[in-house]
């Protein structure tokens, strides 16, 4: 069995736990049934005691698969090969939680729903901005309706590339939270459901370049920003030298870009050219969303 999910940038600026959408770098997990379980890890991670177990997956695997299965207690080798950066706002544990649900399904033998599977996503991720493009793929707008999650997807065009700043520093969503407040002006609100609404309909629409413009935030972008100063820089310089948009990806500390694929070996270079200590990636965008095959 192979599972492969991608990785995902949320929030886009004002679509603060709502907008998200799916890039081309994938996580991928082989499966095999064996005598006694065991794991091997390659890539991202793979290094740290803690995620080289896997535990987060193999805990929602089991969960799901015995679910599924009335209880079996068949054994597995899983081999991982992590290419989304942990915790750096790329959906790496939505990554995990998607992979693992689907996995249960190929697993157990079940033809899966990409909408089930999402809305069994939730009850471990309660956010959909990030799982739904990781189930889904291409750009989708995600809300929440007691326990389940409504949204909508429009493919991407492949003349389009995303160019991400990965920096040497994490920035926990827990943390990154914190430096939010608890209440907000109407202004701040208006501004950035404003923002949010024109952003959607840009997307849906494939109006490019007045993105720059839907991308503005009051909510949380520059609050978090701040945590990383250096943040601002990269988005000027983003911005200066062609991306659509520049938005720190989820929580960060990645900034994710927008461009069409004639301006990004320029925005790459630039970028890797004034922040050297950081890693810069340019990819595809992605419309598949999570694949299982058994």
């Amino acid at each position: 069995m192979l599972i492969s999910v991608p990785a995902t940038s949320a929030n886009l600026g004002p679509g603060f736990d709502t907008l998200g959408l799916a890039i081309d770098l994938r996580n991928e997990i082989r499966i095999k049934p064996a005598k006694f379980q065991s794991v091997s890890t390659q890539g991202e991670g793979a290094d740290n005691p803690r995620i080289k177990k896997n535990s987060l997956f193999l805990h929602i695997f089991h969960e799901q698969y015995r679910r599924l299965t009335d209880g079996s207690k068949q054994s597995f080798r899983f081999e991982f090969t992590n290419r989304i950066p942990i915790s750096r706002g790329l959906g790496s544990s939505s990554a995990v939680i998607v992979a693992a649900v689907t996995a249960a399904h190929v697993a157990a033998g079940i033809r899966y729903n990409k909408r089930k599977i999402l809305n069994t996503a939730l009850r471990y991720e309660h956010h959909p901005d990030n799982i739904t493009p990781a189930v889904m793929g291409g750009f989708n707008v995600a809300c929440l309706e007691g326990e389940r999650v409504y949204s909508k997807k429009r493919r991407l065009p492949s003349y389009l590339r995303a160019v991400l700043v990965v920096p040497d520093q994490t920035i926990s969503t827990a943390r990154s939270r914190t430096v939010l407040p608890k209440t907000y002006t109407k202004e701040e609100v208006v501004f950035s459901l404003s923002h949010a609404a024109y952003m959607t309909a840009l997307f849906m629409s494939e109006s490019w370049d007045l993105l720059r413009i839907a991308a503005k935030d009051r909510i949380h972008q520059d609050r978090r920003m701040r945590m990383m100063p250096e943040l601002f820089e990269v988005q000027k310089t983003a911005l200066e030298n062609g991306a659509l948009m520049s938005t720190l990806s989820g929580s960060g500390s990645t900034f994710f870009n927008l461009c069409y694929a004639d301006d990004a070996a320029g925005i790459h270079a630039a970028l890797a050219e004034r922040f050297p200590q950081f890693r810069i990636f340019t990819r595809h965008l992605d419309n598949h969303g999570v694949i299982g095959k058994g």
